[in-house]
């Protein structure tokens, strides 16, 4: 895409009003995650057992939970891993699809068939069982959490840049690359991906949501992160336990993420709208 394209695209977007709400409201949650350490009411790790469950007050906006921590506190740094886990394992899982389809998509012949079969292979095997099974043998920390999950979200972005790389491939400007002597890995790096980035755009803002339920459902079997730390997934996994008598641990954090990930679905029709507008006439 030229400067002209992705004005245009821009323009579109801006114009697409509920990606634009969106947009606004991702980029005030990434803010607020950022600045949390500086404007927290209480640290995250502060118990008041005295205290207990109370309902929100001007003390403590959210309320507390059963260990008398504050909610908005909790919430607010949960954000923070929530976050990281959705954005930095998308982009685990974005760097082994790309480079995969891309490679295979370019290649053709037996070796796209082999690394197509590999992928249609693991496709097979259930992929939350697969990341449980990381989280068994190896232990649960972060960064264990973000290659886990990327591990088994890059199928898909394959598949889509393959396809992409098959249809670039036959262009002229591939073949006048060839006929010059571009390397294979410079027609890859400097032609082909590039030219794939905007449905490598689209589908990075729609991964984001999926890793983010895929993290919370982890949190609600216990597999996530673990106490003191908090993410938006263990807030209301720990929420829906005592729903019946303390209501605020599961809605406060539960429209919080209900929020984002409505958010981050917008901004990615948006994107796919705006990146290919004949979506939006059909």
């Amino acid at each position: 895409m030229n400067n002209n394209s992705w004005k245009d695209a821009l323009d579109r977007l801006v114009s697409n009003k509920l990606s634009f709400v969106g947009s606004l409201y991702i980029l005030f949650i990434i803010f607020l995650a950022l600045i949390t350490p500086l404007i927290a009411p209480y640290d995250y790790a502060y118990q008041n057992l005295e205290l207990g469950p109370s309902p929100p007050s001007f003390d403590h906006w959210l309320g507390t939970d059963t260990l008398g921590r504050d909610l908005l506190t909790r919430m607010m740094y949960g954000s923070r891993v929530s976050l990281m886990v959705g954005f930095l394992a998308t982009i685990v899982a974005l760097t082994i699809g790309v480079t995969w389809g891309t490679v295979a998509g370019f290649s053709g012949g037996k070796t796209d068939t082999i690394m197509m079969r590999i992928v249609d292979i693991l496709y097979g095997i259930p992929f939350i069982i697969f990341v449980i099974l990381l989280m068994v043998i190896f232990g649960r920390n972060l960064i264990l959490l973000f290659m886990a999950i990327g591990a088994v979200e890059w199928l898909t972005m394959a598949r889509i840049v393959r396809s992409q790389v098959m249809s670039l491939s036959k262009q002229e400007f591939i073949l006048a690359a060839e006929a010059m002597g571009v390397s294979k890995l410079g027609i890859i790096y400097k032609h082909l991906i590039p030219n794939t980035i905007g449905p490598v755009i689209v589908y990075a803002t729609l991964t984001v949501p999926q890793i983010m339920l895929l993290e919370a459902f982890l949190s609600f079997l216990g597999l996530g992160v673990q106490a003191p730390l908090s993410s938006w997934g263990l807030l209301i996994r720990d929420g829906a336990v005592s729903m019946e008598e303390y209501w605020w641990l599961l809605i406060f954090p539960s429209l919080a993420f209900s929020l984002t990930l409505f958010s981050l679905n917008f901004i990615g029709d948006g994107l796919r709208d705006a990146l290919d507008p004949r979506t939006s006439d059909s």
